[in-house]
């Protein structure tokens, strides 16, 4: 392993003791090692401050940063792009889980396309017990050469988790840094999607985990989910529901503006933008992903677990 890991992987933390150690586990058992592992915990409450630590002491590659107080969800999000030192950079959850070999083969990717700015797998869910509930396959058009249909596809397709891709740092530091308005976290993939192409092992080898206490059930509205990615969006004065709508539509205007595209291609990225905003008008059907059984997706059998290693 050289002295300055190749990858930087972030762990942002806020009372996560019940999933954590199982999280760490499937990491720290990746078959790729050169990789740093950096926990910023938003002043949790729970044993998580424990869990960490002993880790830490466990594995070298780990560092623990723990916050003073609560600082929200995106700005812990972008204390770990500051504190990275690697060429690419991975975000990861501490209640989710990672095959042993996610890592490896979305860096082998990266390197043997050297266009693609972003590598990544297929989703599946599972829940408390490590059961997999559903897997879904990746449809978005992000593979495409051109920029204006993975815009597009990023605004009129549901679906992925690519902010938890092996992105390059580069272009991870030229585009605006994670924000708390509604919807955040889509502008972000989008505009990293405005740099360059993704690639997507067609395997499932990332388990989301769907529990009582996942952020996605506890904050179901737009003021709720805001307020967690940074509290200062508890203001309903300074910061009202319109507001934190307006923004979301404002960043995507913006991202074109920034982007390293042709004026003709940026001009067709607004036609797409037009036809979505008109389009959010008219209610549009949820679309329904079957269940998968564990003999199709095991978690059992692809992920690390304590004592495994790699």
């Amino acid at each position: 392993m050289t002295s300055v890991p190749r990858l930087s992987i972030g762990l942002p933390v806020y009372n996560g003791e019940d999933f954590l150690a199982e999280s760490l586990d499937s990491l720290l058992g990746q078959t790729y090692e050169d990789f740093e592992l950096i926990i910023s915990d938003n002043a949790s409450t729970d044993g998580t401050a424990d869990i960490c630590r002993g880790y830490a002491k466990q594995d070298s590659r780990i560092r623990y940063i723990p916050q003073p107080q609560n600082l929200g969800c995106a700005p812990n999000h972008n204390v770990l792009v500051d504190q990275a030192r690697g060429e690419l950079f991975k975000w990861v959850a501490h209640d989710d889980l990672y095959a042993r070999d996610l890592i490896e083969r979305c860096i082998a990717a990266l390197d043997e396309y050297p266009q693609v700015i972003l590598a990544n797998c297929w989703t599946a869910m599972i829940d408390s017990s490590r059961t997999v509930t559903k897997a879904v396959r990746y449809t978005l058009d992000t593979e495409s050469p051109r920029a204006p249909e993975r815009f597009r596809s990023m605004l009129f397709e549901k679906g992925g988790d690519d902010d938890g891709g092996v992105i390059r740092m580069d272009v991870l530091r030229r585009i605006r840094p994670y924000d708390s308005y509604y919807h955040s976290d889509r502008t972000l993939v989008t505009e990293m999607a405005l740099q360059g192409p993704f690639y997507h092992v067609p395997e499932w080898l990332y388990f989301r985990r769907d529990h009582p206490g996942a952020s996605i059930r506890a904050f179901t509205t737009a003021r709720t989910n805001c307020t967690n990615l940074d509290p200062r969006r508890a203001d309903r004065l300074r910061h009202p529901v319109v507001r934190l709508l307006g923004e979301y539509v404002l960043a995507y205007v913006t991202m074109i503006q920034r982007a390293p595209l042709s004026t003709a291609d940026k001009r067709e990225c607004y036609r797409h933008l037009v036809s979505w905003a008109t389009s959010r008008a008219v209610p549009r059907d949820e679309e329904e992903t079957s269940a998968v059984p564990d003999a199709v997706v095991s978690v059992e059998s692809t992920v690390a677990s304590a004592g495994q290693g790699a």
